[in-house]
Parts: structure tokens; C-alpha cells; sequence
């Protein structure tokens, strides 16, 4: 019980650490650039805009894709959820299970946005109301490495106006931590699983006759 109690409540401080921020955020800055604050020089600001849709601002074409989206992020909140629960009871490595809790965090700090924020915070993209399942994600971390307009040869992005590197949340930077150290150290995370490959791959190299 007291693991399950401290891996959930880590997830539990990501979500009130995010929606704290994001309140900072929405209720003290002004909306885009005449509210953009430096934080190091011109290349790290708070700057307070929203996220319609996934990562990189992309979005589902049709009228429901809003709708489909949110509804995803909820189903995989509960399946993170129950993976977490999972891997707690299994003992696995805390490291790992505390990457789990990280995205799980991150997770359900998006997704209040996305259910709530168009009714709460009139927020489609700002001072709009919008219905429930179709709120803006808040953003504000800008990390300001290149702006301009690209090249009409790129392909989809091409032509138009672009900022480098997208503006996140502290959802979207737990998320990304979380994967980020799972991807790097999965071989300590599943060394059995590590262990199987090579085995594997010696079994398939040919014997060579001398």
C-alpha cells in the first residue's frame, strides 16, 4: 500500500504542480506576445498561449476531431492508470515505475485542460467559451531558438510562419521525461527482456567451419 500510495502521488503532485502554473498562468499574464515575460535573455520566456490539439499544435481535420482527441487522452489515462497499478504489484524497477507516474501525471494534467478549460476558463483559444471535451491546453514555456517563415519547398510546413521550439507546460515536460529516461536506460529497466535479444541473436549467427 505505501508504494502504491507514493508512486500515485507523485503522478498526483505532477497534475496540482501543472494546474497551479496554469492558473498562475491564465489569471496574471496577458494572452501571446504583449504578456511574454524573459526569464534567460531572448531565448527562454514565459509566454501564455493554448494548444488546441496534440503535440506541435496538430490537430484532427474534422469537427469532431477535438472530441475524438480528448476522448483518447481519457482512455489512456485509465490504461496508464492501471499499468501503473500494474507494475507497482510486480515490483518492477522504481526507476521505471516512477517514469510511469511521471506520464501518468503528465497525462491527466493535459487532459483537465481539455475537458474543462473551454467551459472553466473560456479559454477557444482565450476568452472564448467552448463546450465541455473541447478546452485549449495552456502553455508557457517558450524556449525561443528560431523564428521566421520556412521555405516554401518544405513539405507541410512549408511557407508558413514557425517558431523554434515549441511552447510546453509542465504536463508536457513531465510526459517527455518520463520517456525520455525509459527510453535511454531500458536495458536496466528490462534486463531480461535485454538478455533474450542477444541470446536470440547469437542462436541466429552461423557456425563457421575451420
Amino acid at each position: 500500500m505505501k508504494n502504491y500510495i507514493k508512486y500515485f502521488g507523485i503522478a498526483l503532485f505532477v497534475i496540482l504542480l501543472d494546474q497551479a502554473v496554469k492558473m498562475l498562468v491564465h489569471f496574471q499574464m496577458d494572452f501571446g506576445s504583449p504578456g511574454q515575460i524573459p526569464i534567460f535573455g531572448d531565448w527562454f520566456k514565459l509566454h501564455y498561449t493554448t494548444n488546441p490539439g496534440m503535440a506541435f499544435g496538430m490537430q484532427l481535420g474534422s469537427e469532431y476531431g477535438k472530441l475524438l482527441l480528448t476522448s483518447f487522452r481519457l482512455v489512456a489515462m485509465v490504461g496508464i492508470g492501471y499499468y501503473l497499478y500494474h507494475i507497482i504489484s510486480k515490483k518492477q524497477h522504481p526507476v521505471y515505475i516512477l517514469c510511469i507516474s511521471l506520464i501518468l501525471g503528465g497525462a491527466i494534467g493535459n487532459l483537465v485542460d481539455s475537458i474543462f478549460y473551454g467551459v472553466w476558463l473560456n479559454n477557444a483559444p482565450y476568452d472564448a467559451a467552448s463546450p465541455w471535451f473541447h478546452g485549449q491546453v495552456v502553455d508557457m514555456f517558450y524556449f525561443d531558438i528560431w523564428e521566421g517563415y520556412l521555405p516554401e519547398w518544405i513539405p507541410i510546413w512549408g511557407g508558413s510562419y514557425t517558431a523554434l521550439w515549441p511552447i510546453f507546460n509542465i504536463a508536457d515536460a513531465s510526459i517527455f521525461i518520463g520517456v525520455a529516461i525509459i527510453l535511454i536506460f531500458q536495458g536496466r529497466f528490462f534486463p531480461e527482456e535485454k538478455e533474450k535479444t542477444l541470446n536470440n541473436k547469437v542462436d541466429s549467427e552461423p557456425i563457421s567451419e575451420s
